[in-house]
């Protein structure tokens, strides 16, 4: 008499259900994030760089040109965008390769955690800066 052996039950994990897609995670997110900022920010430093080294000459860039190109502020959204964008994409690249090269939790969550906080104080100063100035 031949008997079959069940195999025990186990739930099948959210991924594998067919017609479900996998569960969107914080990583996947910021390696979206990463390609999109750096595509951005392409543009945003080559308009920069041509603003203030072909189109104007570099010795007239002080702070009477900075005020009168702030006086719009559409300019002031171009640089904050700029600061934002490059300050954000260089803290996601550095929190990346600390995870790959720091093996201590402890280390890496104290190293992480200077990080954020110098990070967001030079965002809060940069911003400070672009909004009060002039």
């Amino acid at each position: 008499m031949a008997s079959t052996v069940e195999r025990p039950g186990s739930p099948i994990a959210p991924s594998a259900q067919p017609g479900r897609r996998p569960r969107q995670s914080f990583e996947t997110w910021q390696w979206f994030f990463m390609r999109v900022s750096g595509l951005v920010l392409v543009f945003l430093a080559l308009g920069h760089f041509t603003i203030t080294h072909v189109i104007n000459d570099v010795a007239d860039t002080d702070s009477a040109f900075v005020a009168n190109r702030w006086d719009n502020p559409v300019w002031r959204i171009y640089d904050w965008s700029l600061l934002a964008l490059a300050l954000f994409h260089g803290l996601n690249g550095l929190r990346v390769i600390m995870d790959d090269y720091i093996a201590s939790p402890g280390k890496r969550a104290a190293t992480k955690a200077l990080l954020y906080a110098v990070s967001f104080g030079l965002f809060a100063y940069g911003t400070l800066t672009i909004v009060t100035f002039g």
